[in-house]
């Protein structure tokens, strides 16, 4: 698919995934969503991919979507959410409504200091549907969220800081580089240690602890096998850098 709505790059084992459409705060519509869709399957194929970094053009990340494509809106944060591999946002400007989901639907959050986030669904006699409902309780507590969804609440990168929703604020200009940093960070690490971390951290949240802890013992059993845990074996005894295969 030739993307107008998006911008796909890959960089050694990082890809970027632009949102483009700044005219529009980069609101999802429905060109934005199949487009997206598609890049996420394409991304679930790439085993050399390790980290997703998702970002929007100009200084706004996501402003929404537009409301004939809500449901559409759905299913490309849901596919977002599935993606195997780390999850990234680079957080500009707003993150209202669709926006923030799709930013909840990633693993790691950092936001510029004159970011503003909230899901002000209700205003308009709506609710969230695109996870925020589920996503935001389970990373800032029921009571904080419940607060910011019946109020309609939009709060600032402070805020969002504050209560956990954000991992880190920086100035604008210092952004990008701290994206780039620590997605450079995370794409050295073993990439089957990073999915099934990854797997172990999310499935987790909706067990209960021992079961929890099961998850993560046969996480950690399965592992053993994995040509890349031989690797980082030997490279530690060997004191070198690992070169993990990915295997």
């Amino acid at each position: 698919m030739k993307y107008k709505a998006i911008i796909y790059q890959k960089k050694d084992s990082i890809a970027y995934i632009t949102l483009d459409r700044p005219d529009c705060g980069n609101a999802i519509d429905s060109r934005m969503c199949d487009e997206l869709l598609d890049v996420c399957k394409e991304i679930g194929q790439d085993d050399s991919i390790n980290v997703v970094v998702i970002k929007g053009a100009g200084d706004i990340f996501c402003s929404g979507a537009e409301p004939s494509t809500v449901s559409c809106a759905v299913a490309a944060i849901d596919a977002v959410s599935r993606i195997g591999c780390v999850v990234v946002a680079a957080i500009k400007g707003e993150a209202i409504g669709e926006g923030l989901e799709l930013a909840l639907a990633c693993d790691i959050r950092l936001a510029t200091d004159s970011a503003r986030f909230g899901l002000p669904q209700v205003s308009n006699a709506a609710i969230p549907s695109g996870g925020g409902t589920q996503r935001l309780p389970r990373l800032v507590g029921p009571g904080r969220a419940a607060e910011m969804i019946l109020t309609a609440e939009i709060i600032d990168a402070a805020e969002a800081f504050r209560i956990g929703l954000v991992n880190k604020v920086l100035p604008s200009q210092d952004l990008a580089n701290e994206v780039d940093s620590l997605a450079g960070m995370i794409a050295k690490q073993g990439p089957i240690a990073l999915r099934f971390a990854k797997e172990a951290v999310i499935n987790g949240m909706d067990l209960t602890l021992e079961q929890g802890l099961r998850l993560e013992a046969d996480m950690y059993f399965l592992i053993q096998t994995s040509e890349d845990r031989m690797e980082g074996i030997r490279s530690f005894l060997e004191k070198r850098l690992p070169d993990f295969k990915g295997k």
